[in-house]
């Protein structure tokens, strides 16, 4: 099971720290990814990290933007979000598959149940 919060309101030019927690196992050999959907629009990939954070990759639309990390010890996945745009607004989504990191949110086999970050201008 994996629970993902963090999520809140803020101002643009804001940062944001989200979690993605797992429980009930540790999903050890698998990619972790951040997937977002925004109202109207198709769940998009945000950023991934494989277990052992040795791999990490990130959309365009946060590159240089955000850090994906992730604690083993704890089973938690995170993500720092800073200098955040309205267009950054939406449901946040953590999710896992066992392999290397992929984009396509089809991909994924496991899914926690998502946080609400709402960036204001």
């Amino acid at each position: 099971q994996l629970q993902a919060y963090g999520g809140g309101l803020v101002q643009a030019g804001g940062s944001l720290r989200l979690s993605c927690a797992a429980s009930g196992r540790t999903f050890s050999g698998h990619a972790w990814g951040w997937f977002r959907q925004a109202p109207g629009k198709e769940r998009e990939f945000v950023a991934g990290i494989t277990w052992g954070g040795g791999t990490t990759h990130y959309a365009g639309s946060v590159q240089g933007r955000s850090t994906i990390s992730r604690d083993n010890a704890k089973s938690t996945m995170y993500l720092q979000m800073n200098v955040l745009k309205p267009e950054d607004t939406a449901v946040y989504y953590c999710a896992v598959r066992f392999g290397h990191i992929v984009t396509a949110p089809k991909d994924y086999s496991y899914w926690g149940q998502g946080t609400q970050v709402t960036v204001s201008s």
